[in-house]
């Protein structure tokens, strides 16, 4: 297949979305653990009925089933909301369709999260604002039994047979994605801002991680945002460009569709079957006369050959801390699920700092806080995740330039007139005590508090 016409599908794809001509409109993806608080794992039952009781009470349709018939995915066609289970049904999802202002968003997640969190309370279960489910040792952590999921799943195992390759790192939780919750904020951007959006927001990830860590796990212990690990040490991070930061400043659009080359497609659809596959670059995937895919029969999984047609580039999908999407946005995707009173911090951050991009720009341009010690950005972001902070840092100033950011990003939201910035209010605190929600509930738990408190606690509305 001709070079050009890869490139045509990939600028198709990404680029071509960025040049239309849209409203400023915000999205906002809330996943969150759901506890069986007996102690016991989460009764899907219990998910289930949830789910069709809240969509009889919203008159939401059904969008998507499992192969037992069960609804998954419900939506409201006139918002875009939906209610959805990500990987599991320990692990809801609410997906906020398109609004101005974070304050539309805040009314109508809060209508949807009550209404839950009273009916689960009622069967003994809670849902809470953590990154890692606590019970995901108690917990199944069954995929949902659909085609996508169960090819996930399938993929993400296939990580055994490649142990022992050079630069292959791996955890042995392929089920991660069952226990692991995120809050992402999709957000417009235009054509002319994109290359630097990409990268300012990718030197502000090391600030990011010291406001918004919130997944603290046994299988990272050092750590108090793990959850992004999760993604980088499975089937996900085998190439190393689908995930984390890009590797260098992109210098225009052409760098930015030639970097997209280099990231792999893992699977592909025929007749209504998922096809998993060794990961591959674009740029090899379209060249090859057929991969060898597996799929699921409905008893075992059997292998077959796969043609790579061209409108398989639908199917590429990257994990990347700042994520291009085929919607004409950018999809910040490395926070993890907070507190749940403080869920519209992270769209508030981040609304506000596109306000004011070119004056975030030249703030970490100039930054030697952190940045001109020998440290990239995707580096310094490992270092932020851990318990304790590299000795190179100052404190005091690490501790300023956090609330210089965070002003920049009031003024962002004062900019746009709606008074969202009351919603950066529990950052300002985090920054003046260089914390975050991990940090927060470890200290707590070695002072003698209960890890049920705090499930409770940051359940909290």
């Amino acid at each position: 297949m001709k070079q050009q016409t890869i490139d045509e599908a990939i600028y198709n794809k990404y680029i071509a979305p960025t040049q239309k001509k849209r409203g400023e409109y915000i999205g906002i993806e809330i996943e969150m653990p759901i506890i069986n608080l007996a102690k016991k794992p989460v009764e899907e039952t219990v998910a289930h009925k949830m789910a069709e009781s809240f969509r009889k009470h919203f008159s939401f349709k059904v969008a998507s089933k499992d192969s037992e018939g069960t609804p998954y995915n419900l939506i409201d066609e006139k918002s875009g909301d939906s209610l959805s289970f990500d990987c599991s049904y320990s692990n809801l999802e609410f997906s906020m369709g398109k609004r101005r202002t974070i304050f539309e968003i805040k009314e109508s997640f809060d209508k949807y999260y009550a209404y839950v969190a009273k009916y689960l309370k009622r069967h003994s279960h809670t849902v809470t604002g953590m990154g890692i489910n606590p019970h995901c040792d108690i917990n199944h952590n069954y995929p949902i039994p659909s085609e996508r999921y169960r090819m996930l799943l399938h993929y993400l195992r296939s990580y055994k047979e490649h142990l022992g390759e050079k630069g292959a790192h791996f955890h042995k939780r392929p089920d991660f994605g069952t226990f692991t919750s995120a809050s992402q904020v999709q957000l417009d951007v235009d054509y002319e801002n994109l290359i630097d959006v990409l990268n300012v927001f990718g030197l502000l990830e090391p600030y990011k991680v010291l406001l918004f860590a919130n997944s603290p796990s046994k299988e990272y212990p050092n750590l108090l945002c793990s959850r992004n690990v999760f993604w980088e040490e499975s089937m996900h991070g085998y190439n190393k460009r689908n995930i984390g930061l890009f590797n260098k400043p992109l210098r225009n659009i052409d760098d930015l569709v030639s970097y997209i080359k280099e990231t792999s497609i893992y699977c592909a659809e025929r007749d209504g079957k998922y096809f998993d596959f060794s990961p591959t670059p674009v740029k090899e995937y379209f060249n090859r006369g057929n991969v060898e895919g597996k799929y699921f029969d409905g008893k075992r999984y059997r292998t077959k050959a796969l043609t790579p047609e061209i409108g398989d580039i639908k199917y590429l999908r990257t994990f990347k801390l700042e994520d291009l999407t085929f919607r004409g946005t950018v999809e910040y995707r490395s926070a993890c699920c907070q507190p749940i009173k403080d869920s519209m911090t992270i769209a508030a951050f981040h609304t506000g700092l596109l306000e004011k991009l070119p004056e975030l720009k030249e703030l970490l341009a100039k930054d030697r806080v952190i940045y001109g010690r020998g440290h990239d950005a995707d580096s310094l972001q490992h270092l932020f995740s851990a318990k304790v902070l590299p000795e190179f840092v100052d404190q005091q100033k690490l501790r300023n330039q956090l609330l210089k950011i965070l002003s920049l990003a009031e003024s962002g939201l004062q900019k746009r007139g709606f008074g969202e910035e009351i919603f950066l209010v529990p950052l300002f605190d985090r920054a003046e005590r260089l914390s975050n929600p991990a940090k927060d509930m470890l200290e707590g738990l070695s002072s003698g508090e209960r890890l049920e408190d705090y499930i409770e606690r940051y359940a909290v509305l």
